[in-house]
Order: C-alpha cells, then structure tokens, then sequence
C-alpha cells in the first residue's frame, strides 16, 4: 500500500517510529508535489490541510483515497464544507507532536459507516486505533493543553517554579512529561491555537488562555 505523508519536516522522524510496517511511504512538505503522487497513492496522511481548507479540493472527488487529516483546530464537519461532495474516505486525526507514536490512533469520522473502511486501513497500516467524537480538539489535546494552561497560571501566580510544577506533575499523576516539558515539545505555538479554537468553540472558561502563554505565544518563545 502507498501512503502518501503531507508534513512539515519536524514531524517525519515520529511519523517513522510510529508506522513501521512494509507499506511505501512518501514524504512531501508542499501541495505543490501533490499532484504527482496522488495517482499511485492508496492512504494520505495531510498534517496541513486544517490550516489550508481549500486543498481538500486534490482529495474529495477520488473514492478510492482514505484520507486522515490532522483535524485539532478544527473539527471534521467544518473542513468538509469545502468540498461539494466528499466521495473519499475523510478521516481526522490528532496529529500533534508527541501524540502520533502511541498505541492508539485518535480518529474521528464525518460519517459513521467509514468505520469500515478505517479498520481496513488501520490493520494495514498496522496500528491501532480510537475513534471519538468530531469536536474541536478531539480528547487529548483538549486535556493536554488544558492542563499545560492550567501550569501556567501557576507559573504566573508565582505558586512554583516550572522545575517544581513539571517534576510534581510527573511524580504526582505519572504522566510522561510534565506540563511545560509537554509544551515545549508540542510547541506554544501549537498549544497556543489548539486552546483559543476550543474557547472560540465552546465558550467553556477551562479553555480561556492564560496571559502568560499567551505572551509566549506572541513572543515565539518556548518553556524549554
């Protein structure tokens, strides 16, 4: 099976980790080299398309794709509404860094009956998988970035230090990482705009972000 991988550079190396199986993979950072591929092409994994809606245009009308698009920012539904009609297999996935190689594959899907085809795919590709709701932020993410905003009004307040705060959630809850190891590793830049399109989607004050990340933010800067 060829598998086509749309992707900016960082994210290849942990894209390899997770899918090791003997399927032919290509790796492109541009729709500039889509076209050229698409005709070989089986399976596409697009890391861009939530931020570049109107490329689902290269996918829709080909049945035979299955397509997972990284949908966090955005949900599913909403990057259809780009096409007329959506004959390809649209799949969205949590494709954040640090959340792709895990055992499980966190999906979403336009239509329920897709379940089919995305069992298929998935056996071939080798991994497993977890389909939740089509939300904006999907499951991980949500509590992820939640928690790392939640370090940072502790950080803000002066309560600890970001030592302190990453070495007692660690120890505390046994997560892999600690809120702003997590940050540095998923990117403010990507915590950042994963919580403002949850807020801008359920109003929910859990989400508001902090002033200090949002500094981060604005100033490019990192937790690392």
């Amino acid at each position: 099976m060829q598998v086509l991988v749309l992707s900016t550079p960082e994210i290849v190396a942990e894209f390899k980790q997770k899918f090791t199986s003997e399927n032919q993979y290509v790796f492109i950072q541009s729709y500039d080299e889509l076209e050229k591929h698409l005709p070989q092409t089986e399976v596409v994994f697009d890391f861009l398309l939530q931020d570049e809606p109107l490329r689902l245009a290269h996918y829709a009308n080909k049945s035979r794709l299955t397509v997972f698009c990284h949908a966090v920012k955005k949900q599913l539904a909403e990057l259809a509404l780009n096409a007329e009609k959506v004959a390809c297999t649209l799949v969205g996935f949590n494709g954040l860094p640090t959340m792709i190689n895990r055992q499980y594959l966190e999906v979403s899907l336009l239509h329920a009956h897709a379940v089919t085809k995305l069992e298929e795919v998935c056996k071939a590709l080798g991994t497993e998988y977890l389909v939740v709701e089509d939300r904006v932020g999907l499951v991980t993410p949500r509590i992820v970035c939640m928690i790392i905003n939640e370090a940072c009004y502790t950080l803000q307040e002066g309560t600890a230090t970001v030592r302190d705060i990453d070495l007692g959630m660690k120890l505390g809850t046994n997560y892999p990482h600690g809120p702003f190891e997590w940050a540095a590793k998923i990117g403010t830049k990507n915590v950042y705009e994963t919580l403002q399109a949850i807020y801008k989607d359920t109003k929910d004050e859990r989400y508001k972000i902090c002033p200090l990340l949002k500094t981060m933010y604005l100033k490019n800067e990192s937790f690392a």
